[in-house]
């Protein structure tokens, strides 16, 4: 994504706004998100280093300032400075792949107004695509107790840009490999398939069907084996044809899509031992999402290999992920910063002010303890006892005393620059494995999750309490 017109109208009528007002001074935006998807316990941050390059690149082509000259509100001096647009300010970020939980700054954005306000739907929409994707296949991976996951979503997903950010997405989330060609090709991400229905049904036999395709592909065959008739014909037929591949020394599997699951799976994985072919792999598919998963893990399911397509690269049954993007801070012609925050009459969608800092506190044995938002003037360090509160109720707190700290938003844009190394997407997924390593059991549960502390500094907790008091007494 290269074109700036890649945001929402109202966000170039109102740069215009405060470009021709002299409003156009240093401001502070946090993207965080309010509600973890799925009820679950934790989300997986992703899409950072696809956005950190499309905000380096995103500028109005000439075809961009026509089509914007043609809509007739917008003056010709503010279209020649967009012409000359690029973004110049500083974009703060955790890792991606980092475990991330409501309300904390995931990025930190520091920029003129216009900068900042151009790129939110550039962050909004990667970010929270791919988190959301990245999120729903690190629960059906956990689900699997970190089996073997075939991204094939190609043809659900949300047209080519969702094919291929959710091919991304998930790869980093867990999934083993990919359908999608061109993602195979773009990100490095291993192809993987089987064979389809048709395949079958072109040929007069079953057995002829499996036998061309063992021909073709050796050392890769996976035969669908529910045609017809998955237990009278498939598994027979493919038993043949395995047995033939096994005498040259080749491996195979079969796949199953559709019936019972379990029951079938149970009965093939018999058979298979029956004829000796003990390292014969059983795949499954058919609308597969993270409950369906783990019920056939708890029953001890025979399966090997999970196939998932809707369910991973749409998100499934949550729509969307819920981030947004607030302004937090901006600057007075003194050069110092004002805190503001947004109101509402609920109390959990008050934004937290200031430019903050995000801590990930630890345990002696190495697994988070708690998530703590800072202003960005204080340090939080290891072995000191401290007390920390909850962002809309200060009548909540903890204390304790960290093992260990870690500041989590790092630089990596500097004056629109990228300044740190970029991750490659197999560093991306190992951290994810990383991080979920180090959470607790109870926060990666499917259902009834144990809620994952994220709580603010004595400090920034009173900073919030007295602009809510000033507020009211306006």
């Amino acid at each position: 994504m290269r074109s700036a017109l890649f945001t929402d109208l109202y966000e170039l009528t109102m740069a215009q706004g405060f470009w021709k007002q002299n409003k156009n001074g240093s401001v502070i935006f946090d993207m965080f998100f309010r509600k973890q998807p799925y009820n679950g316990g934790f989300s997986v941050f992703a899409g950072l280093e696809p956005l950190l390059d499309a905000i380096q690149n995103f500028s109005f082509s000439q075809d961009d300032i026509a089509y914007l000259r043609s809509q007739n509100i917008f003056a010709d001096d503010f279209l020649a400075f967009l012409s000359t647009y690029s973004f110049t300010g500083k974009v703060y970020a955790l890792n991606e792949g980092s475990l991330i939980f409501p309300n904390e700054p995931l990025i930190r954005v520091e920029a003129t107004m216009v900068d900042a306000i151009i790129i939110e739907g550039l962050i909004l929409n990667t970010i929270n695509f791919q988190s959301l994707i990245a999120t729903k296949t690190a629960r059906i991976w956990l689900a699997s107790q970190k089996g073997y996951l075939m991204e094939f979503g190609l043809r659900r997903a949300q047209g080519y840009d969702g094919a291929m950010s959710a091919s991304r997405a998930a790869f980093i989330g867990g999934a083993s490999g990919t359908s999608n060609a061109l993602a195979g090709k773009q990100y490095g991400i291993p192809v993987l398939g089987t064979m389809a229905h048709s395949w079958i049904m072109s040929f007069d036999d079953e057995e002829e069907a499996f036998k061309a395709y063992a021909d073709l592909y050796p050392d890769t065959s996976t035969f669908l084996i529910d045609t017809y008739d998955t237990l009278k014909s498939g598994i027979k037929n493919a038993i043949a044809v395995g047995k033939q591949l096994q005498a040259k020394g080749k491996n195979f599997g079969v796949r199953l899509d559709s019936g019972d699951l379990y029951y079938l799976s149970t009965v093939i994985r018999k058979q298979l031992d029956e004829a000796g072919l003990h390292k014969a792999k059983i795949s499954v598919s058919n609308e597969l999402n993270e409950q369906i998963v783990e019920s056939l893990m708890l029953h001890k399911a025979p399966i090997d290999v999970w196939g998932v397509g809707t369910h991973m690269v749409t998100g499934g049954d949550v729509s969307s992920f819920t981030g947004v993007y607030k302004l937090a801070a901006r600057k007075n012609a003194d050069g110092t910063w004002k805190p503001v925050m947004k109101f509402s009459d609920n109390p959990e969608k008050r934004t937290t002010p200031a430019a903050k800092q995000v801590w990930r506190l630890y345990n002696e044995d190495g697994t988070f303890k708690a998530d703590i938002l800072s202003l960005i003037d204080e340090e939080i360090v290891p072995h000191v006892e401290r007390t920390f509160y909850h962002p809309n109720d200060v009548h909540q707190f903890f204390t304790c005393k960290p093992a260990k700290v870690e500041p989590l938003l790092k630089l990596h844009l500097d004056s629109g620059k990228r300044i740190s190394k970029p991750a490659s997407l197999t560093e991306i997924k190992a951290y994810v494995e990383t991080q979920l390593d180090s959470l607790d059991q109870t926060s990666k549960r499917i259902l009834n999750p144990h809620i994952y502390k994220v709580s603010l500094t004595e400090k920034l907790k009173d900073l919030k309490q007295r602009i809510i008091r000033e507020n009211n007494a306006l």
